[in-house]
């Protein structure tokens, strides 16, 4: 009898122990979104707290909560435009990405976020439109959750999407809503609406313009290691100046006014100097290095991890607007009654903001930094310095020209622009062909011809797929948010006033 209930007891706790790993799979998967409803929870707790005897208290204790699930969504969608490049080509590990990321975007927001924001976001709407504080605020809360729950449902799918253009949506429709199709500014909608194209297209051809320049000067050279000491410096060189124009013209408005020719001043003169002390560094760092591919990757690694600290830092100072200026128009009509086109975000807003982006990166970021880092296009650390080189130019190239970007659109555009660049260089790069047939001379690699069309698409180095998916995103975003929320604003103004 023994015998026969060994198995038996053996079967139950096989079932047991699978059931234990089935609720701990379960409860690992609640982890993150419970982290998240506590820090939610702490927002409006402490916004009640800050904000105890302020007429509309209970309102701005309820836009404190959505402001903060905001911010977790920018977090878990927006920034892995910055580091997801860096991880997918394996400069820094995922871990690493994500406290450096939360670390610069904190501190970004914190130190360098602008206190100052179109409560209307960017001048959609005509703030006489909506002079009515009740109606107001109804649109304020109606275009922040209907911005976060878009960002939620695009990170759901695996889809990138531009904050900016959410809450751009989200405002429009509330304020459709709310005064109707003469209240918004079609013509800002205009301009937003180009650069749904103007901004991957730039982003994608300058990345691609850097890539075309480190393969013809660097990697396809008969000495690798001789041409990357020449060219790295410069490369780096040009990636100083370009952060260092860029967080001078959008990150010091706080300390003082740089105009665009005063802030290219400043990058030229970072660049330079750059440029004469990493020389003998990159010298030193390639000597003993094999001539070969994978050694350029190690010399592009340290630059890489530098710029995607330096895009955190850039996007916390700049998009945490995108999750406390409506909370902040919120908090100011609430206490003084009026309607104003600009106010003053509180410390405790900023904060807000700034964690939450945070959270949200640390708690659901690695998906999307999976899908923009190794998903789209394979990367490398070579590919990955043109995306965020061309992140930071693009943006400053743009606020020349006055034109609205999405940094979103500009880092995925740029990581489509590499993908499809090294496509068209495979086939027709004559460059390339002379020297794979070198090495195919002297026994150093065997190219497999592409035999149909079949085996052709099957080596497309951009995935089609994710492709259609995001650019499907992108397009209906803002009418998506405008949808959503001016059912919302109906739905708000109706249960609180």
């Amino acid at each position: 009898m023994q015998n026969l209930k060994k198995p038996t007891l053996d079967k139950d706790l096989i079932k047991f122990s699978s059931m234990e790993e089935a609720a701990g799979s379960i409860s690992r998967g609640l982890i993150a979104p419970g982290i998240a409803l506590i820090f939610i929870v702490i927002c409006a707790v402490a916004a009640g707290a800050s904000m105890s005897g302020t007429p509309g208290g209970v309102l701005i204790v309820a836009a404190a909560a959505i402001g903060a699930y905001m911010a977790l969504n920018i977090g878990a969608n927006d920034v892995a435009n910055n580091v997801g490049p860096a991880v997918g080509s394996r400069a820094m590990t995922l871990v690493t990405a994500l406290i450096i990321a939360a670390v610069f975007e904190s501190a970004g927001a914190l130190i360098a976020g602008g206190d100052v924001v179109g409560t209307i976001s960017k001048g959609i709407i005509d703030p006489a439109a909506v002079s009515n504080a009740n109606v107001f605020m109804s649109a304020m809360m109606a275009a922040l959750v209907a911005s976060a729950l878009w960002i939620n449902l695009a990170t759901w799918i695996g889809a990138p999407v531009s904050t900016t253009h959410s809450i751009v949506g989200g405002v429009m429709g509330a304020g459709i809503a709310a005064a109707g199709f003469n209240a918004v500014s079609w013509t800002t909608m205009g301009s937003i609406a180009a650069s749904w194209v103007i901004s991957p297209f730039l982003g994608g051809i300058i990345a691609a313009v850097f890539l075309a320049f480190i393969k013809v000067f660097i990697i396809y050279q008969d000495d690798k290691i001789a041409a990357a000491r020449r060219w790295v410096p410069v490369l780096i060189g040009v990636m100083a100046g370009a952060f260092s124009s860029y967080l001078a013209l959008k990150g010091l408005k706080k300390i003082m006014k740089i105009d665009m020719p005063l802030s290219l001043l400043i990058g030229a003169a970072v660049g330079f100097v750059v440029w004469f002390l990493v020389r003998p560094v990159i010298r030193r760092q390639s000597e003993g290095l094999e001539n070969r591919n994978q050694s350029l990757r190690i010399l592009f690694s340290v630059p890489l991890v530098c710029s995607a600290a330096l895009l955190s830092f850039a996007h916390g100072a700049n998009d945490v607007a995108n999750a406390v200026g409506p909370l902040a128009a919120i908090v100011h009509t609430a206490e003084l009654g009026d309607v104003a086109a600009k106010v003053s975000i509180p410390l405790w807003v900023m904060a807000v903001g700034a964690f939450g982006i945070s959270f949200g990166l640390l708690l659901f970021g690695p998906k999307l930094i999976n899908m923009v880092g190794q998903q789209i296009t394979k990367l490398n650390p070579m590919r990955a310095y043109c995306v965020s080189l061309s992140a930071a130019i693009t943006v400053i190239i743009a606020s020349g020209l006055g034109l609205p970007v999405s940094s979103t659109h500009i880092a995925v555009g740029a990581v489509f622009g590499v993908g499809f660049f090294r496509e068209w260089y495979t086939e027709h790069s004559s460059r390339r062909l002379d020297y794979v047939n070198k090495r195919q001379a002297s026994g150093q690699t065997k190219l497999r011809p592409v035999k149909n069309r079949e085996e052709q698409a099957r080596r497309h180095l951009v995935r089609r797929a994710h492709f259609m998916t995001i650019i499907a995103a992108w397009i209906i975003t803002v009418p998506a948010a405008a949808v959503l929320s001016a059912a919302l604003f109906f739905v708000i103004s109706k249960m609180i006033f």
